[in-house]
């Protein structure tokens, strides 16, 4: 299954578009390659909901949400879904975009134990000393694993972070890493393998636990001068993930696989994809695109709590809830 997911990590990959008619302008909307990032966009291309409201939308897979990110803002494409920690490091940093919809309300990670060191690490706490495997530096895997080491007086000084990409799988079921911050599939895989989870991020009680509730993750973000002149299309954008994101708690996972694109199920395990967007298409998708402020509020104080946004940030202009209101 992640060979088949990976196969679509592609630079700037295209896996597909609404059909709407052969008039429609084409945009093009970008975001990372990550089997859960993508659900609520396939089944909107797949679904036909993109089409529905006559938008012709190119879907533009990246090697993560920075990458996606800088896509927008170097304008090679019109709209970025990414995770919420990005969009307000980009902001921070001088980009001049707007958020303007959610897709996500969960962090797609799970903090997870290499399988030789399940009964020497059973809490985050344990983790003090230690190597942690994340993506890369500053993207969301690593500012959630900050928080949450010093939600657990953890001093991060304390521990060694190794960069190892979006497929730290292996290096983490070898034990090239005591931990390290997974998503789905990995997480079922190094559960299998024997490693213990610390935190799963993607359940709501481990997010009520551990993050302090709901924690805004995907969403879609666009550069703050277009918008009066794309406002329109940016409501029907709204209104088709809205539609998707609804549908989606309605289809069977059969059919939730087969919205997917074959680069991403090509060579993949289909039962394990199918039961885990079962298990979690309850708890990662509202059914809603309103941006939930308060959930918004605590990702930015993580991020302040991490050091990777400075204490004193003003994130209150990044959101615009003038296209799909607040929650």
């Amino acid at each position: 299954m992640i060979k088949g997911v990976a196969a679509a990590a592609g630079a700037l990959a295209t896996l597909g578009g609404g059909s709407a008619s052969a008039q429609s302008k084409q945009i093009k909307l970008a975001f990372c390659s990550q089997l859960l990032c993508v659900v609520p966009y396939e089944v909107a291309r797949a679904g036909g909901h993109f089409a529905k409201e006559e938008l012709n939308v190119e879907l533009v897979y990246t090697r993560g949400g920075n990458a996606a990110m800088q896509a927008l803002v170097g304008s090679a494409v019109d709209y970025a879904a990414t995770s919420l920690d990005v969009a307000l490091q980009a902001y921070v940093r001088g980009a001049d975009i707007r958020r303007f919809a959610t897709t996500g309300r969960l962090p797609l990670f799970a903090v997870a134990t290499a399988p030789d060191n399940a009964q020497e690490i059973k809490r985050i706490e344990d983790l003090a000393g230690k190597t942690i495997g994340v993506s890369a530096l500053g993207n969301a895997d690593h500012a959630l694993m900050l928080f949450l080491l010093k939600r657990a007086n953890v001093d991060p000084t304390t521990v060694q972070f190794a960069t190892l990409g979006p497929n730290l799988l292996e290096a983490l079921r070898q034990g090239q890493v005591d931990a390290g911050l997974v998503q789905e599939p990995a997480l079922t895989l190094v559960e299998k393998a024997g490693g213990r989870v610390l935190v799963n991020a993607m359940d709501t009680k481990d997010a009520e636990q551990f993050l302090g509730g709901p924690y805004e993750f995907m969403g879609v973000a666009v550069r703050a001068g277009e918008i009066e002149a794309r406002r329109a299309e940016m409501e029907k954008l709204a209104r088709a993930l809205r539609t998707a994101l609804q549908s989606l708690q309605s289809m069977s996972p059969e059919e939730l696989v087969k919205a997917l694109p074959p680069a991403l199920t090509t060579g993949a395990n289909l039962d394990e994809m199918r039961q885990v967007l079962a298990r979690y298409r309850g708890s990662l998708y509202p059914t809603t695109v309103a941006i939930d402020l308060n959930a918004s509020a605590r990702v930015a104080e993580s991020l302040k709590t991490a050091g990777l946004i400075p204490p004193d940030a003003n994130t209150s202009g990044l959101f615009d809830t003038s296209i799909a209101g607040a929650g």
